[in-house]
């Protein structure tokens, strides 16, 4: 993808240039909206689905992990699970699905936005696709389970910064896959296997001291760990270790996605 140099001016490039973003980003918000049976419901069902399967066969004969009982432990980490999964679907969708049907020259790289515009509102409107997923499951939930929620701000902030990398590395696929099955093998080889193995079905206190210290680097583990510290009100790693490298990584991968987008990952074929 090229963001092109000699874009069209209104006036004297006297655009609002929030207004602008705002746009693009409501256009984002509202095509997953119109689905919002497949991009907000399914996965509630999804997340249900694992929630009774594991009480049916588990129940109360497992021991509590973290001072909590196991379901309570794993809920959070379902919800977090499938927030990052949604984040990384809707911009790595967003930008293939307009190389492959030739619509975002039109749509994105022919409007007044600069690189970083473009990228911070398919990246907002994936972190709004996971909040608004996030909600809905914590709201379908409280009708059958007791959910706490201990601290607001963290899980705003885990839940931010975790939707915000899996968007800004969405994207990054999308300008580097030409074909759905490409995008489907890194979500299938990759984002499942990084999201189930991250402590979203057990605490890395269970683990040998090699295998907590290469947790230690994993992103999705301090996504997951975080959002569900937010829960239980217990984590079992660094939480301010956990904000700083997730803030930095995102800055890192936000200006990763400008870099792909002004000089053209692979270059649409005309």
């Amino acid at each position: 993808m090229v963001e092109l140099k000699n874009k069209c001016k209104f006036g004297e490039a006297n655009v609002n240039v929030l207004l602008s973003t705002l746009t693009l980003y409501y256009k984002e918000c509202e095509r997953f909206l119109r689905v919002g049976q497949q991009t907000i419901l399914s996965p509630l069902v999804s997340i249900s689905l694992f929630y009774v399967v594991f009480s049916i066969s588990i129940g109360n004969d497992r021991p509590n992990v973290l001072g909590v009982s196991f379901m309570t432990f794993l809920l959070p980490g379902l919800i977090a699970m499938n927030c990052l999964q949604a984040s990384f679907a809707h911009s790595s969708s967003s930008i293939l699905m307009g190389k492959i049907m030739q619509t975002i020259y039109s749509d994105i790289i022919s409007t007044p936005l600069e690189a970083k515009e473009v990228v911070l509102a398919i990246v907002l409107a994936s972190v709004t696709r996971s909040f608004l997923i996030a909600i809905t499951c914590i709201i379908g939930f409280s009708f059958f389970v007791d959910i706490k929620i201990y601290n607001f701000l963290y899980l705003f902030i885990f839940l931010f910064f975790g939707s915000f990398i899996l968007g800004c590395a969405g994207f990054l696929g999308g300008c580097a896959i030409e074909k759905f099955d490409g995008m489907s093998a890194i979500t299938n080889f990759i984002l499942l296997p990084a999201t189930f193995m991250s402590g979203t079905f057990f605490t890395i206190q269970i683990l040998n001291p090699v295998l907590q210290k290469i947790c230690e680097f994993n992103p999705f583990w301090y996504m997951i760990m975080g959002t569900r510290m937010a829960f239980i009100g217990k984590a079992d790693g660094s939480i301010l270790t956990g904000i700083i490298y997730l803030s930095v990584l995102s800055i890192i991968l936000f200006f990763c996605c400008i870099i792909a987008y002004q000089k053209g990952w692979k270059n649409l074929k005309q």
